[in-house]
């Protein structure tokens, strides 16, 4: 068995995976605000490939694994916004915290569920490294009608 690849952008590449290009704001703030050896990354949203935002609402017209899909594409967002910040993601110390909001009916209760599309993600490219605490919840509307939003604070290396 071959053995894993050893930089997250290798593991990245092994899985077929690329970073997007990080979008304009869509408001007045910036995607990421440093405070010494934290970064305080903005809420993303859902963008595929195509640049489209995924919407709708979770537990009604989208799916609990299909919002799980919707998570790891903000996952990959902000992994953007890490890498345009740093320059490198080999500088990413620990993912500290997510915070993870799912557009879901009142009745929908899997939203760790959902959210652990984004946790998985770091967990496999950035290892140890992206195993962080977090908090999902349940909003009654995201902008845009997305279906999810994450924002993350990440401790980084000089």
């Amino acid at each position: 068995m071959a053995s894993d690849p050893t930089t997250c952008y290798d593991r990245l590449l092994h899985r077929g995976l690329a970073l997007p290009q990080v979008p304009a704001p869509i408001g007045n703030f910036v995607h990421c605000v440093r405070e010494g050896d934290l970064l305080f990354l903005s809420g993303q949203g859902p963008v595929n490939a195509c640049g489209e935002l995924m919407t709708g609402k979770v537990g009604a017209t989208v799916s609990a694994e299909q919002a799980y899909d919707h998570a790891k594409l903000v996952g990959l967002n902000l992994l953007s916004v890490l890498h345009q910040e740093l320059g490198d993601l080999g500088r990413v110390r620990r993912i500290v915290k997510l915070l993870g909001m799912v557009n879901a009916t009142p009745d929908f209760a899997e939203h760790p569920r959902v959210i652990n599309g984004c946790s998985d993600l770091f967990v496999d490219i950035l290892g140890d490294a992206g195993r962080h605490s977090r908090s999902a919840v349940g909003v009654g509307s995201l902008p845009g009608n997305i279906t999810v939003e994450i924002e993350a604070v990440v401790a980084v290396q000089d």
